[in-house]
């Protein structure tokens, strides 16, 4: 499955071994350690201080989808809590990113539903506009369309397109591979100085 052996790669891994990934540098973090996402975006654009729109894309999401959310990056109420995190999950939707606030965070890091986000905020919102779903959205500087790959994890959040996708996931795993014969060399008691043929001279 690609989503799974993207998260088994991993951000950082990624984004090395395919430079078209795009880095996310909205300050956007998992609700919890250990929460990790990959999936198509479904994009949402949201007014801050209303939530109908994430009502209506949980509703048109697929199973597999990440919500990728454009709050404007307003921290003035939580959006998003656990009745529709649990919503979600029986959907089958693979995580959220959103760039704002959302509460409930030990509600939703316990149903093990996988969030990053901008900050936590227990006020909550009207459901009157409609805002826009699957339009295209900027984040952090990266534009993201509904379809776009996104993967998250403790270091980041990365997006390329999915058109890119089997090119990008041979190129990590090659890239994986190679890393894990440097550390088992590393274990065998050499030095990166002698794997990576450096001298003493060199700057990394």
């Amino acid at each position: 499955m690609t989503a799974s052996a993207l998260l088994a790669l991993g951000t950082a891994t990624v984004a090395e071994a395919w430079p078209a990934t795009r880095l996310v540098a909205a300050p956007l973090h998992p609700l919890a350690p250990g929460m990790a996402l990959a999936g198509p975006a479904l994009t949402v654009r949201c007014r801050p201080g209303d939530n109908l729109a994430l009502h209506l894309a949980i509703a048109a999401a697929k199973p597999g989808d990440v919500l990728v959310v454009d709050y404007g990056g307003s921290l003035d109420s939580g959006p998003f809590g656990e009745i529709m995190a649990l919503a979600c999950q029986m959907r089958g939707l693979a995580g959220m990113v959103i760039d704002g606030a959302v509460r409930d965070t030990a509600q939703i890091a316990a149903l093990g539903f996988a969030v990053f986000a901008r900050g936590c905020n227990i006020r909550g919102t009207v459901k009157e506009d409609r805002g826009l779903v699957g339009a295209e959205i900027t984040i952090g500087g990266v534009a993201i369309a509904s379809g776009d790959i996104v993967l998250a994890d403790a270091d980041a959040i990365v997006t390329l397109d999915a058109a890119d996708l089997k090119a990008a996931l041979t190129a990590a795993q090659a890239r994986a591979a190679r890393e894990a014969v440097i550390m088992d060399r590393l274990r065998h008691g050499e030095t990166t100085l002698a794997i990576l043929g450096l001298t003493q001279g060199d700057h990394a």
